[in-house]
């Protein structure tokens, strides 16, 4: 069923960004250790986990989701994606292996959305180690489509700034653009501040602790968008069922997408 919308909200887009540790909930450091096996093999309640992701999830119109299995042994060959995607209520599922270890691990990340994208491009970033991309899937025609990146950055400095460098040649390309995702990085760091100066995309006001979900500390999952879209700043849902908390934005929908939403909110009524 899809959410109803009134005639004050039809422009307003609900954005999130979700890494959900393969359906691996955790609360405490030494979780790491006990529950390492599970990022292996099979265990169950890892589906009761993802149902308590799919309801987190499902008043969100376009949301991404990191570190999810295509299906292989360890999301008893789960396509969790779609699985999520199903679930939540969202029809449109967009998704990207990044590392494929056949019938041990398929890595993945996803786009989920209301509405059906018009382009999806998948990009391998650049990295030492490889197993790191990007997703750009864009919203509507012409100038002011909506362009949205999904990204999973490494975890060293050196691997998140050529990673940016890449990502800032893509959204250098359009007028309304989001960078989301695990970013592995505060944004005040030398290299977020660098891609920041590359681009045309707008420092939020503030930023939240996404990690870990226990006890938050460190702001690595944004939304970060062009100026004219966010509509207020991001904030942090305190839902723990995965090692990061997941993090929110309201947007204006570009008018050169306005049709169509509004088309398929009629179509799926």
């Amino acid at each position: 069923m899809q959410r109803s919308r009134t005639t004050t909200d039809h422009n307003r887009l609900r954005l999130l960004s979700y890494n959900v540790q393969v359906g691996i909930p955790s609360s405490k450091y030494r979780h790491y250790v006990t529950n390492s096996w599970k990022h292996v093999l099979p265990f169950p309640k890892r589906t009761n986990n993802l149902d308590s992701i799919a309801t987190a999830i499902s008043d969100f119109d376009i949301v991404g989701l990191l570190e999810l299995d295509a299906g292989s042994l360890r999301s008893e060959f789960i396509h969790q994606p779609e699985y999520v995607a199903q679930k939540a209520g969202l029809p449109y599922c967009y998704h990207q292996v990044n590392r494929d270890l056949g019938i041990m691990a398929q890595h993945s990340f996803a786009l989920l959305s209301r509405f059906e994208a018009s382009h999806v491009e998948e990009h391998r970033l650049p990295s030492t180690i490889p197993g790191r991309g990007a997703l750009e899937v864009h919203f509507g025609e012409g100038k002011k489509r909506l362009v949205v990146v999904l990204a999973h950055l490494s975890l060293s400095a050196r691997g998140r700034s050529r990673q940016l460098d890449y990502i800032a040649e893509i959204v250098n390309h359009h007028e309304n653009a989001v960078v989301m995702g695990d970013l592995n990085s505060p944004l005040d760091s030398p290299e977020m501040q660098h891609f920041f100066g590359k681009t045309s995309l707008h420092f939020p006001g503030q930023t939240h602790l996404t990690y870990p979900s226990w006890r938050p500390r460190m702001a690595y999952d944004h939304i970060i968008t062009t100026p004219g879209l966010a509509l207020e700043d991001q904030k942090v849902l305190h839902v723990k069922h995965s090692d990061h908390l997941p993090v929110a934005m309201d947007i204006d929908m570009p008018h050169a997408s306005l049709a169509q939403h509004n088309n398929q909110t009629r179509m799926m009524a």
